[in-house]
């Protein structure tokens, strides 16, 4: 078994969850691009050289008229804005996986973000291929959910109202993942509070693009902060596994 086939073989099972999410939301977006009458090859070809889903729903709408280039440009930008600090925060393991570094950085998405994170590198396998391996597995969920929803949308006709809401929902469940998961609560709170105080001031139909504005200012100005207590935290929590350990051999 080669040492690709074994990363696969034991990166598989941390990327069901992105599989099923992956192939809803897939759908949902085929289904959209196809109700706009392009072919499911398009999206095909959108989810693997674009490879971006809320930059991909949000795309969906750009086809209809009065939108210019540069609020094309200005949304995508700030819809995935957050990449940027999802490629920052992996320089490190990037720099030292050679050529495949370029497609690592084109594979960031929230979800694989989140597994090469925090994922354990199972013992005896390379990591470098390990997080190649969900990152390449994961794309292609997209891929093949945007073929079937692209396939269903052009050969079955049915109501897709609502449908566009999948992406939201695959939010709110990542978030509340990262809630249970984290004992560092800040960001989120951050997050849900700017959010709410821009709702207020400019009303639902104008609140995102500030809400992401004033989230990246505060997070950048706090970062120092954070950090501090995030490696406080983590001190406190080896030192309590530690305190753990030694009790179980004594």
């Amino acid at each position: 078994m080669s040492e690709y086939k074994y990363a696969f073989k034991k990166a598989f099972p941390y990327t069901i969850p992105v599989l099923t999410g992956y192939l809803f939301i897939g759908i949902a977006f085929g289904v959209m691009f196809a109700e706009k009458g392009y072919s499911f090859l398009w999206a095909i070809f959108m989810s693997i050289m674009v490879y971006a889903g809320s930059g991909q729903y949000l795309a969906v709408n750009f086809f209809a008229p009065g939108v210019s280039f540069f609020q094309m440009i200005f949304m995508t930008l700030m819809v995935n804005i957050r990449h940027i600090f999802y490629g920052i925060s992996l320089l490190d393991k990037f720099n030292h996986m050679g050529k495949k570094r370029w497609y690592m950085i084109f594979g960031l998405t929230d979800e694989t973000y989140s597994l090469l994170c925090t994922t354990r590198i199972p013992e005896g396998v390379d990591e470098e291929k390990f997080l190649f391996a969900i990152s390449l597995m994961d794309q292609a969920y997209w891929v093949i959910g945007s073929a079937i929803g692209g396939l269903a949308g052009t050969l079955i006709p049915f109501n897709s109202e609502g449908i566009d809401f999948a992406m939201t929902a695959l939010f709110v469940v990542i978030f509340v993942e990262q809630w249970m998961d984290k004992k560092n609560r800040i960001p989120e709170m951050i997050g849900v509070g700017a959010a709410f105080i821009c709702l207020q001031i400019f009303g639902a139909d104008q609140f995102v693009l500030p809400s992401m504005l004033l989230i990246i200012l505060v997070l950048f100005v706090s970062r120092t902060r954070l950090d501090e207590e995030k490696k406080e935290k983590e001190e406190n929590d080896a030192r309590k596994e530690g305190v753990r350990d030694a009790d179980q051999c004594s």
